[in-house]
């Protein structure tokens, strides 16, 4: 099978397993939780700090994490645009 075949294959898959997904939030919370726990950690390494702060902190890096790729994907593009 080639790559192409694979890559494929494995699109109608997800798209079929999507299909038959009805809690989609249920299906992908302990990624988001995972997800989230990171910036968490970050922000504060040693839980020292009250969960509302600590929350809160957390989100700001995310937003902060979630805009450094939003500006490496547009310094991609334009580089792309260039050539």
């Amino acid at each position: 099978m080639t790559s192409e075949q694979r890559r494929r294959r494995a699109r109608i898959a997800a798209h079929a397993s999507w299909a038959n997904t009805t809690d989609r939030t249920a299906r992908t919370s302990s990624g988001t939780k995972a997800f989230l726990g990171r910036f968490e950690r970050q922000v504060d390494p040693d839980g020292a700090l009250p969960e509302d702060v600590r929350t809160a902190m957390a989100k700001h890096a995310r937003t902060a994490y979630m805009l450094q790729l939003a500006e490496r994907s547009a310094a991609a593009r334009r580089r792309r645009a260039k050539s």
